[in-house]
């Protein structure tokens, strides 16, 4: 019995496998080609879709952190700010006392010792929450931390230096709590010549 013939068609590689095949002139679009091309299209719209929505949700996701770390920060800015007049008013309180008053009435000197003792435990605590005092005498008048009531001169200080503080300021971490109210230096006007006309 003879072995039917081997077909003489050429053996397909994966080149020709993944060519696209275009239809001949003259045939008719092949409708499984167009829903393809549709198919192809709508994946193609709703990969972009997702793309921006997970870019979203990123997005919300980094600014809800950033919320939650700020709250976490600066949670306490309203209470803080109340707060920091107590302890102005505790440090107010103690140095008003003389020395030689506390070192002639014990009792005076045990309400002393605890209104000290209370300010020092206030600022621990305003320490760990990130609040600092701000008293800048001294040094240069920065806007951005300091408040300036009047300008005074001072013929033996650089004009711009802070020279009287009336009332300290605050930050919580990085930001202004309560500006400090100072007194700057300014430079001394040249005294004014008056122009005597002379008669000739």
């Amino acid at each position: 019995m003879e072995k039917p013939e081997r077909s003489q068609e050429p053996d397909l590689n994966a080149e020709d496998i993944e060519a696209p095949i275009t239809p001949k002139t003259g045939d008719s679009q092949d409708p499984r080609d167009t829903e393809i091309a549709r198919l192809t299209e709508e994946l193609a719209a709703v990969r972009d879709q997702w793309v921006r929505a997970a870019a979203e949700t990123e997005n919300i996701r980094k600014r809800a952190r950033r919320e939650v770390e700020e709250s976490a920060r600066y949670g306490v800015t309203a209470f803080a700010r109340d707060m920091v007049s107590v302890l102005e008013n505790l440090m107010r309180a103690s140095e008003s006392i003389p020395p030689a008053a506390k070192a002639d009435n014990p009792m005076l000197n045990t309400l002393a010792e605890g209104v000290g003792l209370t300010q020092q435990e206030l600022l621990g605590v305003f320490e760990k929450y990130g609040i600092k005092r701000i008293d800048p005498l001294g040094q240069k008048f920065d806007h951005n931390f300091h408040e300036a009531v009047v300008q005074v001169e001072q013929p033996n200080v650089e004009p711009g230096t802070v020279i009287q503080v009336v009332q300290a300021g605050y930050t919580i971490h990085d930001r202004l709590l309560r500006p400090a109210m100072v007194a700057v230096s300014k430079a001394s006007q040249p005294p004014k010549v008056e122009k005597v006309d002379t008669v000739v």
